[in-house]
């Protein structure tokens, strides 16, 4: 069983709360265990994003700096 690339979310040049917006919207409909990996450039992403997955229920996977070192990239999994 292949496991599907996770959705990209663009939110970089966004400030908070509009990471946060934009995650949620694409988050919105799609099956548990969808993964989805939001870019952002705003430093409050870092604490806003995993905050938001914990009240929603969903998974942290894990927050990667890029190699441009501007950007993360903040993964969750979406549950039921």
């Amino acid at each position: 069983m292949t496991v599907p690339a996770p959705l990209i979310v663009d939110a970089r040049h966004l400030h908070c709360p509009l990471p946060v917006i934009e995650l949620a919207r694409a988050a919105r409909g799609v099956p548990p265990g969808t993964t989805l990996t939001v870019l952002v450039t705003d430093p409050a992403a870092r604490h806003d994003v995993p905050a938001w997955a914990r009240l929603r229920g969903h998974d942290l996977l894990g927050i990667v700096q890029t190699p441009d070192a501007d950007t993360l990239a903040i993964t969750v999994r979406t549950n039921a």
